[in-house]
């Protein structure tokens, strides 16, 4: 949850105007005094599309856990056979041009009036996994990460440090047990 919060801070820093629609959103919904909610999350359709779009650019981990197939399969004209350990490539998948609409672009408009969720269905977007094998945490680290966004933006503009301009952000990606920027990122909070 914390390297995705920080995806999602990073690209938002680098897009000004979605950072201000996201705070324009929570205006517009919880007003200035009051704080996010639970019960508040479906009524912010922006917020969400921005953590998905985070979760496709920036999935938190880059392969799906291994599985074992259980007989021979062919798939797309190649032959799985039968023991062969197959791993999903979730970062790949969330950049693949055929999926994705100009894939290497941060756009959460691409999520707005669509039915894509982050349970696997649509085997576009696949963060968590899908099905019986779904990750037990989704629920909890999607609730955690949009409470915790939209509190830190409703509460605060954000800015890059002085002289850094957000077009030469590092968006380098560490590859690992977790998808991490490579240079941490650093940003300035100014009260509200």
């Amino acid at each position: 949850t914390s390297s995705t919060f920080e995806w999602a801070m990073a690209e938002l820093v680098r897009n000004p105007n979605m950072m201000a629609k996201v705070q324009s959103e929570l205006e517009l919904v919880l007003g200035r005094d009051s704080q996010i909610q639970e019960s508040d999350i479906p009524k912010l359709p922006y917020l969400q599309a921005v953590i998905k779009e985070t979760l496709r650019l920036h999935p938190p981990t880059v392969f799906l856990l291994p599985r074992k197939a259980d007989a021979d399969v062919e798939l797309y004209g190649y032959v799985v056979p039968k023991n062969a350990q197959i791993l999903v490539n979730l970062w790949a998948l969330g950049r693949d041009p055929t999926v994705w609409d100009n894939a290497d672009v941060f756009n959460p408009d691409r999520f707005l009036g669509s039915d894509i969720d982050l349970k696997g269905g649509d085997f576009g977007l696949l963060p968590f996994g899908a099905g019986r094998r779904i990750c037990p945490g989704m629920n909890l680290a999607y609730r955690m990460l949009t409470l915790m966004l939209a509190t830190l933006l409703q509460n605060f503009n954000w800015k890059l440090p002085e002289g850094l301009d957000p077009k030469d952000l590092d968006m380098d990606e560490k590859f690992g047990i977790a998808l991490q920027k490579t240079t941490p990122l650093e940003i300035v909070p100014i009260a509200k």
